[in-house]
């Protein structure tokens, strides 16, 4: 089994890295292939990636990936729609929209592949406590963000919203699930924090018999915090 990291140097912004140390000790048999900013991504050569991942990155990176992955577009848009598993977390599904837009109504094009955009407010960021649904699940962590994402994801979302916000203010509806890509704003890292989410992920992955490192504990944690969430959210 192969997991893709793109761009760790860059993409490790609000301990989404962790998700990455999650999977290890879950998969230590696993290949971790760490792609450079100044590397060719596996993807674009390998067939056998169980998992492309892409942590949060600051404003500045976003702009630099966006540029490294332009050549590779039509590579991630025939992956995604084979099913292909992603998991893109924070800011990082803003570089496979179609433009995110700075304060003085410039904008920055960007890849495209899903008719989304992203609009900044570097003064005022948003922080949140997320709670939400996925796939008959209890979805649960935190949203730290300088931007919000604008476009029709009704027929794509990831999760729905029970408290929080999904992907603006005005949204119910969390996120990007396209086929076997998941984007998603939850920080956290979402995996640790959301270990029946977890199983979901690594079956999708080809996983037969998922077993999670820790899982008593992270389990444990997971009901104590989702019950403090709901709580909040009453």
């Amino acid at each position: 089994m192969k997991i893709e990291i793109l761009y760790p140097e860059l993409c490790n912004l609000n301990g989404d890295i962790g998700n990455i140390q999650y999977l290890k000790r879950c998969l230590p048999e696993a290949e971790m292939l760490e792609t450079a900013i100044s590397e060719e991504p596996a993807f674009n050569t390998q067939e056998d990636i169980s998992l492309i991942y892409m942590g949060t990155l600051s404003e500045h990176s976003q702009e630099i990936v966006i540029q490294k992955l332009r050549p590779y577009k039509e590579k991630l848009e025939s992956l995604i729609q084979k099913g292909q598993v992603f998991l893109f977390t924070g800011n990082s599904i803003e570089v496979l929209g179609e433009y995110i837009e700075n304060e003085d109504g410039s904008k920055i094009e960007a890849l495209g592949i899903f008719k989304i955009h992203a609009k900044r407010n570097m003064l005022h960021r948003h922080n949140s406590f997320f709670l939400g649904e996925y796939d008959g699940i209890d979805l649960l962590g935190f949203k730290s963000q300088f931007t919000m994402l604008y476009g029709e994801n009704s027929q794509n979302y990831f999760a729905k919203v029970e408290m929080g916000i999904g992907i603006n203010k005005e949204s119910k509806l969390e996120g990007i699930k396209q086929n076997n890509f998941i984007g998603t704003y939850i920080i956290g890292p979402i995996l640790i924090l959301n270990p029946l989410f977890t199983i979901k992920l690594l079956q999708m992955m080809g996983v037969e018999e998922p077993k999670l490192a820790l899982e008593q504990e992270v389990i444990e944690a997971y009901n104590v915090r989702l019950h403090k969430f709901k709580l909040l959210n009453k």
